[in-house]
């Protein structure tokens, strides 16, 4: 199993001592039940494993016939498994939670009984469908399992973990790499935007550095994503489908904010909000709101029907971008690498940053102003995010984002959206390809930082 920094938030949730049931949340193959099934094998001296992606009619019955009688439960539970569990020192696993919804609603009773620790997996947990006619336990706690990022990408393809090491100290100290290791961690950066997080496609790269073979895993998985738009979706998985296959082309623009009229001349917000939920819910996409006032707290200005929407994996997007082929050789992908191929790489690097965002558990938000016949007054900062500011004794303050995916570029917007909001903002920074640099307020990171804003 790779190393991932979710591990350790389960160990810290073990040390609670069973108060709660964990419940780790995540797209479909982004590696929660090897993580899981990790934990329990490591850390516990048995434990049980219900997978409720298969039928398992005996535990089910279970459930409905015995829940009400935890001791009893346990027991049958046991002897049907053929696991014999220890107090306080086993662990049972539900994976794949969703598939039925009344194993959720027992936590309640199990943790009560405080004999064994409980940790649940799933997809699609807030679908209407997966939450109907139960009830919510409050004993659980919440977990985001993510695609890997960068960092973690880092220690999969290092094994020695000194190049994320010394990225983590540059960011730190805001001194840049000597230029060797800096280009060793852009062309370490730039295979990570082609084959992306998801586990099963980095295991396929591999030692060998096979893009096809990655390639080959994640055309697989964006299969599987579309069959659960089909079969999950419900009324809505015709739009969910359009708006997915609908993304590289709304990133390929030059303002990236999703417009739905380019799905049809009809297209509302409102007939498409339970399909954007869907694609957010399910993790499969990062839904990106525009805070139209931002201040500290931009939920209290967010725009529900202003939005970006990022893929949640950028070795999928890339893959998506590809998917008029019916496989992407090693030929393609090493000519990209290489910058011998053109591709818009903006829309990658942008992705590749909201990706990093929401590894490290900021929700996605961006500015934008369109100043009309006054261009002067026109601007948009491709993300937001609340950070304590030195120059404000540590207290918080919107960080305003720029990414650029070239060394040339210009830096208006940040100069713009400075003198309209003053105080509230904090640190600048800009993501580039080139060293790390500081300016005053303004920090000028390579894009290998990106996981460390």
């Amino acid at each position: 199993m790779f190393t991932r920094k979710a591990y350790g938030k389960l160990l810290d949730w073990k040390k609670k001592g069973g108060k709660t049931a964990m419940l780790i949340e995540g797209a479909r193959r982004v590696g929660k039940t090897t993580i899981s099934q990790e934990f329990a094998r490591r850390e516990y001296e048995s434990h049980l494993y219900i997978d409720f992606s298969l039928p398992q009619p005996d535990v089910r019955r279970l459930f409905a016939e015995q829940i009400a009688n935890v001791p009893a439960f346990l027991n049958q539970l046991q002897i049907i498994t053929g696991t014999r569990l220890r107090e306080r020192e086993s662990l049972i696993v539900f994976d794949e939670v969703q598939g039925f919804p009344e194993a959720r609603q027992a936590i309640k009773h199990l943790v009560a009984d405080g004999r064994f620790d409980y940790l649940e997996t799933g997809s699609l947990i807030s679908i209407r469908r997966n939450v109907r006619n139960i009830l919510i336990p409050s004993e659980e706690e919440h977990m985001d399992l993510n695609p890997m990022s960068f960092e973690e990408w880092l220690w999969a393809t290092d094994a020695s973990g000194l190049l994320a090491d010394a990225i983590a100290e540059a960011a730190r100290t805001r001194n840049p790499l000597p230029d060797p290791i800096h280009r060793l961690a852009m062309r370490s950066f730039r295979e990570y935007l082609l084959v992306g997080g998801m586990p099963q496609a980095v295991e396929a790269f591999g030692a060998e550095k096979d893009f096809f073979a990655a390639d080959e895993v994640k055309r697989q998985i964006l299969e599987v994503y579309r069959a659960d738009m089909f079969k999950y979706g419900g009324t809505d998985s015709a739009k969910v489908a359009a708006m997915f296959d609908a993304i590289p082309g709304q990133l390929a623009r030059h303002e990236k904010r999703f417009v739905l009229a380019s799905l049809g001349s009809n297209a509302r917000y409102r007939d498409y909000a339970d399909a954007v939920f869907w694609l957010g819910d399910s993790r499969i996409a990062n839904v990106c709101r525009k805070a139209s006032d931002p201040s500290v707290g931009f939920g209290l200005s967010a725009m529900e029907n202003d939005f970006k929407c990022y893929m949640a994996d950028t070795g999928l997007l890339v893959t998506e971008a590809f998917a008029d082929r019916d496989v992407t050789q090693n030929p393609t992908y090493k000519a990209i690498l290489s910058e011998q191929l053109s591709i818009n790489e903006g829309m990658l690097v942008e992705n590749y940053v909201a990706q990093q965002i929401r590894a490290s558990g900021d929700k996605l938000y961006y500015y934008s102003q369109y100043g009309g016949k006054d261009s002067t007054q026109t601007m948009e900062i491709d993300f937001l995010l609340v950070r304590e500011f030195d120059n404000a004794a540590f207290k918080p303050r919107v960080s305003p984002v720029e990414v650029k995916s070239t060394s040339r570029y210009s830096t208006r917007s940040l100069e713009k959206f400075k003198a309209k909001y003053g105080k509230r903002v904090g640190t600048q920074y800009v993501l580039h390809p080139r060293q790390m640099s500081v300016e005053g307020e303004r920090v000028r990171m390579p894009l290998y930082c990106a996981h460390l804003l």
